[in-house]
């Protein structure tokens, strides 16, 4: 009776893996072919990090419908920054023209869509002329055990850390300004930076400014910077930072988007 007994539950075990297996291996698969297909939608030089979210697979892909699918592209070439990451997140989606296998034309209905565009600090710092420029969020953001003020943690647009040497303001010492951000243009897509005032005291540079250079400096690490518009072309809901980078997220509900649109720069 024991080995009966263990021959079964081999056999049962052994099939949950297999099932298992085939399922993650479709996941993957679907997965593969949505990254081609945005790769090829959007003239990308490289495949895009795809995931579809949720297990199992099979039961949404017979229904045509995933529960989370994200998108991920970093270093995409931008005629005004340089590089940028770009990422959506999709809740509750389907292809109005196909099911479970979603091709360069597709056209994608979400019921939420979360929608982000990413420049690191090392590409902020090039297009203001301050290359050693350490962006950081507010202290308050930091020590907030959610990690920002959004559900995918970005800071508060208002009092950033940015941390560097501005060199065309005629000053040679790194120093720390508090920044804020935000968004304008009749297309929303301009991202301004205003620096506000010299920071000292622990975590910044404590480098005081004299009174002199005050307003040069504070110039130095100001600036608009236009062209960024969202994936899928979803207005800016708030704009903040995550680590060391500048991120721009608009969040829409209800909408029907095509995949091409994905990168619109």
């Amino acid at each position: 009776m024991p080995k009966v007994l263990i021959r079964l539950v081999v056999t049962v075990t052994t099939l949950v893996l297999v099932i298992i297996g085939v399922d993650f291996g479709f996941a993957i698969f679907a997965e593969y072919r949505m990254a081609r297909s945005v790769r090829t939608a959007t003239h990308l030089r490289f495949d895009p990090w795809v995931a579809i979210l949720g297990f199992p697979f099979a039961p949404q892909a017979a229904g045509c419908r995933f529960r989370d699918v994200e998108i991920k592209a970093g270093g995409v070439e931008h005629p005004v920054v340089g590089k940028v990451s770009l990422e959506a997140t999709m809740y509750d989606m389907h292809d109005l023209r196909s099911c479970w296998l979603i091709g360069p034309g597709a056209e994608l209905a979400a019921g939420k869509l979360e929608s982000r565009i990413i420049i690191d600090s090392t590409h902020i710092g090039r297009f203001m002329g301050i290359k050693d420029l350490l962006v950081e969020a507010p202290a308050a953001d930091t020590n907030n055990a959610t990690g920002g003020t959004t559900e995918s943690g970005i800071s508060e647009s208002h009092g950033l850390v940015f941390t560097g040497t501005p060199s065309a303001a005629g000053f040679a010492k790194r120093v720390s300004v508090s920044v804020d951000l935000s968004i304008s243009g009749t297309d929303q897509s301009t991202l301004v930076f205003t620096a506000t005032q010299v920071l000292t005291g622990a975590g910044t540079a404590d480098e005081t400014v004299p009174a002199d250079h005050q307003d040069a400096v504070l110039k130095a690490f100001s600036t608009t910077m236009p062209g960024l518009i969202l994936p899928f072309g979803i207005k800016p809901t708030s704009e903040g930072a995550r680590g060391s980078d500048v991120i721009i997220e608009g969040i829409a509900t209800g909408v029907t988007v095509a995949l091409p649109a994905f990168r619109q720069s």
